[in-house]
């Protein structure tokens, strides 16, 4: 086994199961973003991503058929034990061995936030079957005391909209995700990298700077890439020592922060008190205030509740689900046409 440290960043040349038993304490990773192998032979892999091989890193190790179960089993096991409390994990998969990471989650506490769909381009060609275009991110956490961790506005904020009037915010975290490969014509590349807009849209949301990300299955070390240059702290593992020789001396030349300057800043958002309990007599404005603008004032529903909003510096959704409770209770909004 081989440990480098880099810059307060730890890797290791070893296999993860158990590299992570000696070096990762128990509920001390924040986040993990992995891509495990997917066991469907890495030496015909191309034909999976329908690309030429002359540029790619030689030295994937694949895991057999027949032990990708127990594999799976395994590390999850400890993905689950290194997780802190209400920590997170990313894992993409094909679909071929889909079943052996479900089957291992759901024998663990992790709970499922959300299955993911990845659409990228470069599907392969078939003629007798539809062509497959996408992977499975399975996007669980550890449960805990706290709330997990997830910045609802770190990417596009809840009033930004496009330009055909739909929520930026809303379309961003849908779980479908349309993110092409990145493709590296005539460079050197790993078996199977993740795009770099892939991962910033994970660490994004689920982490914020100075937390500690692991990737258990460094591969391409892309993951590493971008936690590092979003000011993460990182740890991983990678088992063939022909890749980690040739990723670490990258890892040494980054700057930690490198792509801080290409995220995208959101708009300022008014809605500051969304999430916080209404007060018995912040409801009772509301609909003194709702009653005044649509009754007296002659404005529309939807733009009595938007000017709601801005007062109340409340969602739109937040301001119309009390609404709809207090309906019954008074003459609000049942006078309506």
């Amino acid at each position: 086994m081989k440990k480098v440290q880099v810059k307060g960043n730890f890797f290791y040349n070893s296999d993860c199961i158990l590299g992570a038993k000696q070096h990762i304490a128990d509920n001390s990773i924040d986040l993990i973003i992995t891509d495990p192998p997917y066991g469907i032979e890495g030496q015909t892999l191309h034909k999976h991503y329908n690309r030429n091989e002359g540029n790619v890193i030689q030295g994937y190790v694949e895991v057999p058929k027949k032990e990708y179960a127990a594999f799976s089993q395994k590390w999850i096991n400890e993905a689950e034990r290194i997780l802190k409390p209400s920590g997170q994990i990313y894992i993409v998969s094909g679909y071929t061995n889909l079943y052996h990471i479900l089957h291992a989650l759901r024998s663990t506490k992790l709970k499922e936030i959300n299955h993911i769909i990845w659409k990228y381009n470069f599907g392969v060609f078939t003629r007798r079957k539809y062509v497959s275009s996408h992977y499975h991110i399975l996007y669980y956490e550890k449960p805990g005391k706290e709330k997990r961790k997830f910045n609802l506005n770190c990417r596009f904020g809840l009033s930004e909209k496009t330009d055909a009037g739909r929520s930026l915010n809303y379309q961003d975290r849908e779980d479908v995700w349309i993110i092409n490969r990145e493709y590296k014509a005539g460079r050197e590349k790993n078996k199977n990298e993740l795009p770099q807009k892939l991962l910033m849209r994970m660490i994004q949301y689920s982490s914020n700077p100075g937390d500690l990300i692991c990737d258990l299955f460094l591969g391409g070390f892309s993951t590493a890439e971008v936690a590092v240059g979003l000011k993460r702290k990182f740890v991983g593992f990678e088992i063939s020592s022909h890749i980690f020789d040739k990723k670490i001396k990258a890892m040494k030349n980054l700057k930690s922060g490198f792509l801080m300057d290409k995220l995208r800043k959101p708009a300022h958002d008014e809605t500051t008190n969304q999430g916080k309990r209404w007060s018995k007599e912040e409801i009772e404005k509301l609909i003194l205030d709702f009653s005044k603008l649509y009754y007296k004032d002659g404005k529309t529903k939807q733009e009595s509740i938007d000017l709601l909003s801005k007062k109340f510096k409340r969602g739109k959704w937040g301001i119309l689900k009390i609404l709809n409770a207090e309906k019954g209770k008074t003459k609000i909004m049942n006078n309506e046409q």
